[in-house]
């Protein structure tokens, strides 16, 4: 394996490196995680992957939808393409949990009246919007520049679009990118056939360079110290409660003064079991998740581009032996790594166009509606993109879903003591489910409004009664849930 991997980067023009500095007595990183690294839950960034769950479906079957003249798909059409639209479980479910995305009717002259699935006038005005973004000369220039950069780091300036489907979702393509992007821009890329090149699949097709950009090979540490090649660190965060032992503490200080090798230089010269090598590795690492727009992708992802840059055992060593660069998510049943330096507060540092659709989205997958005699149509608030703290996270997470209860301390408790890759995946369905409200809701006692946000209580008075109320649920469950549940507070599990 290793020699496979050396061959891959070796070069007839060789760039002569300066001599490099000796650090004696720096053990290898994988021996000291083994015995003292413990994973430690980041609730900001789980917090992040989370709020995504069922997105990417929703948007493949969205798309499918609009591609059809009617606008609509019978409901057996979908199931037919419920693997590649991947998903979560049966498609008239999926389309009835979302019902302020997806409508579901009965055609008039359907053939044993099959149900049908169109877009609500929601999802076609947030798609309209997704639409003119993607037409956008400015953005398709910002997806031409990710392109060529991972094609730059890339030793042989080659990947297969197999892999490229693979990072789509993470790219911000297109799902016509091969004919609305590519041809574009001949200067910097084309799809070129190679049999030799095919990759785990049938799919010969193969991104190539066309001509290398002195300007976009500039990596984001190189940019932020403005100083090419010279030494400096990569930000570290680790997360609270994380235990760092001190031999580690001692290699990770002399790892951080080691010199600065750019993800667009080659580096075959560096051997694979070199300090000096996984710092290079980390750097491609962190260049590749700041190319990806929402600063984070599955872990599968990076392992499948790994092996074919011949990197794959790196790539895993290195995500594992640095947990303050990139943390490791094992929510929505997968593992995610996210770029810590891309996150602040469990929110993107720098705003996207794009992922603010998204969040778009996102908040219209947590609207429900409610069929009560007449439709109640559930307003919700704005997804807020700067929480203050991990507090604020859950509050928000439960505003989006109309569940603002005075249970915020002891769900809180309740997740401390989950296990960090251990999780239940029911917790997280629960969450998910969409919250019912009916029309008496709105004139109750309580004194909500629909289609209002309770605002955020921070009078004493108002907290010492959520505790109340906790304490007396804890003393009498089913009472308690009873009384709610007419209120419209809670909903049984």
């Amino acid at each position: 394996m290793t020699m496979r991997r050396i061959i891959l980067f070796s070069s007839s023009n060789r760039r002569q490196q300066p001599p490099r500095k000796q650090y004696n007595n720096l053990n290898h990183l994988r021996t000291l995680f083994e015995g003292t690294f413990k994973a430690v839950r980041d609730r900001g960034l789980d917090h992040a992957v989370e709020r995504e769950k069922h997105l990417k479906p929703l948007i493949s079957l969205k798309n499918l939808i609009k591609r059809e003249p009617s606008k609509s798909l019978p409901i057996s059409i979908i199931t037919q393409n419920k693997e590649s639209l991947q998903l979560p479980f049966r498609p008239i479910e999926f389309t009835r949990k979302y019902p302020s995305a997806f409508h579901e009717f009965l055609p008039v002259a359907a053939a044993l009246n099959a149900p049908h699935i169109r877009l609500t006038p929601q999802a076609l005005s947030i798609d309209s919007d997704e639409q003119l973004l993607y037409q956008s000369d400015g953005y398709k220039e910002q997806i031409a520049n990710r392109l060529l950069k991972l094609l730059m780091i890339s030793r042989i300036h080659k990947i297969p679009l197999s892999i490229i489907e693979h990072l789509k979702w993470d790219l911000g393509l297109p799902h016509d990118y091969l004919h609305g992007i590519i041809p574009e821009f001949p200067d910097y890329f084309r799809v070129v056939h190679e049999k030799s090149r095919a990759f785990r699949n049938d799919d010969d097709r193969v991104l190539e360079l066309v001509c290398w950009s002195n300007e976009l090979a500039v990596s984001v540490m190189e940019k932020k110290n403005k100083k090419k090649g010279s030494d400096f660190e990569f930000p570290v965060q680790f997360s609270t409660g994380f235990e760092m032992d001190r031999s580690y503490q001692r290699w990770l200080s002399q790892w951080q003064k080691l010199p600065y090798v750019s993800p667009y230089e080659n580096a075959a010269h560096l051997s694979a079991s070199s300090d000096e090598s996984d710092r290079w590795v980390v750097g491609v690492l962190h260049e590749i998740l700041h190319v990806l727009v929402p600063k984070k992708t599955e872990k599968d992802n990076l392992l499948i581009l790994g092996d074919w840059l011949g990197l794959r055992s790196r790539f895993k060593r290195a995500l594992l032996q640095h947990p303050g660069i990139f943390y490791l998510s094992s929510k929505i049943g997968t593992q995610t790594v996210v770029l810590r330096e891309g996150y602040k507060r469990g929110s993107l540092a720098e705003r996207h166009p794009f992922m603010y659709l998204r969040s778009q989205y996102i908040h219209l997958m947590n609207t429900t509606i409610k069929e009560d005699g007449k439709d109640v149509k559930v307003v919700l608030a704005k997804i807020n993109q700067d929480e203050s703290n991990d507090k604020d996270l859950e509050e928000d997470d439960r505003e989006i879903r109309g569940d603002r209860d005075e249970s915020s301390e002891a769900e809180a408790e309740d997740a401390n003591e989950d296990a960090f890759e251990g999780e239940d995946d029911s917790e997280d369905d629960d969450e998910e489910q969409p919250r019912r409200v009916n029309f008496k809701t709105a004139q109750s006692s309580w004194g909500r409004v629909v289609g209002r946000v309770k605002p955020i209580r921070d009078s004493k008075r108002e907290r010492s009664a959520g505790r109340s109320t906790q304490k007396f649920r804890e003393r009498n469950p089913s009472e308690a849930s009873r009384r709610l549940q007419i209120r419209g507070r809670i909903k049984d599990v």
